[in-house]
């Protein structure tokens, strides 16, 4: 899979932060099945569309 976040704006999110360099490949991880997760749920509902509700 792709990936999913942009690690420039992660580390801008982050501000002052220090980043870990697996903590992208985490973080992409978790997106990843959130993602999955809601297209899960809309598909459930008969849905092809992915909405606010399924996340």
């Amino acid at each position: 899979m792709a990936d999913l976040i942009v690690k420039a704006a992660v580390k801008e999110a982050l501000d002052d932060m220090n980043v870990a360099s697996d903590f992208y490949d985490a973080l992409d991880d978790e997106v990843a099945e959130l993602l999955d997760d809601a297209a899960r749920r809309a598909e459930e509902n008969d849905r092809k569309t992915v909405q606010p509700r399924d996340l």
